[in-house]
């Protein structure tokens, strides 16, 4: 994977805006997507994450701003660029009457696929996909991760290079959730594809490349995850088995969690070694936790993620 600095733009975004009536769902925003990178979209519900995604595949219009695809405007070029992208949408856009196969068979007929062309691709997508035992199966009668299955497999009939998965995992169960994860990382790694995601749940956005936190349609920040915890997330030492006379010695605020357990923020790890260095009678059993995206969000936006959204 090429995410240097010089690699190829995947995505290009500058100055996008759309609002619906008085209602800005996305405001000035821009970014860049490099080919083969991983990228996350992570905000709240209406933050304008899938907004952003239906102007990116040309399904709504945008009121301001560029958006191109390996270079090439969308607005001359969306037919050629339509090639080149699979999108698995949050709500499944499969139709429900028809059995899996069917489905795929229709969808692969609009990129001119067909015959030996068709069973060969889904011969490629089955193994890692385990379409076998559901092709011949209507939807109605899919698990919510057989049909998640389906969806990107219908994503990548025409062999795209970039994948856009729009709050693919909503509504699974954790295991379910996992096994959707491990499909897509293995796609990273096999089909050297570029990642789009859109997500509210923080733990999918820990192997991303970039990210960016999108708050009321503006981007609030943007990093690795690596850079965004260090800059706004606290880590934490955890004394096990500690005396709070000891740990006042240290000069900084801590908490009691619970008899002989204690927590103390500390601003990095390099603060942590500091202390460690200079208290080393103190640091019997103890351990250092790195700062999580849900403490990112929280700092950024002053919000945690509600029930609803994790």
């Amino acid at each position: 994977m090429d995410t240097s600095p010089l690699a190829q733009p995947a995505i290009e975004i500058r100055d996008l805006s759309k609002s619906f009536y008085k209602l800005t769902a996305v405001n000035h925003i821009s970014f860049e997507v490099k080919e083969g990178e991983f990228f996350a979209f992570l905000g709240e519900n209406g933050a304008g994450k899938s907004t952003t995604i239906h102007m990116l595949s040309g399904q709504l219009t945008r009121d301001s701003g560029e958006i191109k695809i390996f270079g090439e405007s969308i607005d001359q070029h969306m037919n050629e660029i339509s090639r080149s992208i699979g999108i698995v949408f949050q709500k499944s856009v499969l139709d429900r009457p028809f059995t899996v196969l069917e489905n795929l068979k229709s969808r692969a007929a609009l990129y001119g696929i067909h015959g030996e062309e068709f069973k060969k691709r889904v011969s490629e997508l089955s193994p890692f996909l385990d379409l076998d035992p559901i092709l011949r199966r209507p939807l109605s009668k899919l698990s919510g991760g057989q049909l998640r299955r389906a969806d990107i497999a219908r994503a990548l009939l025409h062999d795209p290079k970039i994948l856009i998965l729009d709050e693919p995992t909503t509504g699974l169960d954790p295991k379910t959730r996992k096994a959707i994860w491990q499909i897509i990382d293995h796609l990273r790694k096999t089909e050297k594809l570029t990642v789009f995601l859109t997500t509210h749940y923080m733990e999918e956005t820990a192997d991303a490349d970039h990210i960016i936190i999108l708050d009321h349609g503006e981007i609030a920040a943007e990093g690795t995850p690596h850079d965004l915890k260090n800059r706004f997330a606290e880590d934490h030492i955890t004394f096990y088995h500690a005396e709070e006379k000891d740990l006042r010695r240290l000069g900084r605020p801590f908490e009691r969690l619970s008899p002989g357990v204690y927590r103390m923020p500390v601003s990095n790890s390099k603060e942590a070694a500091r202390l460690i260095a200079d208290h080393p009678d103190v640091f019997q059993d103890f351990e250092i936790t790195k700062g999580k995206m849900d403490d990112v969000f929280l700092a950024i936006t002053g919000k945690p993620m509600t029930e609803d959204e994790k």
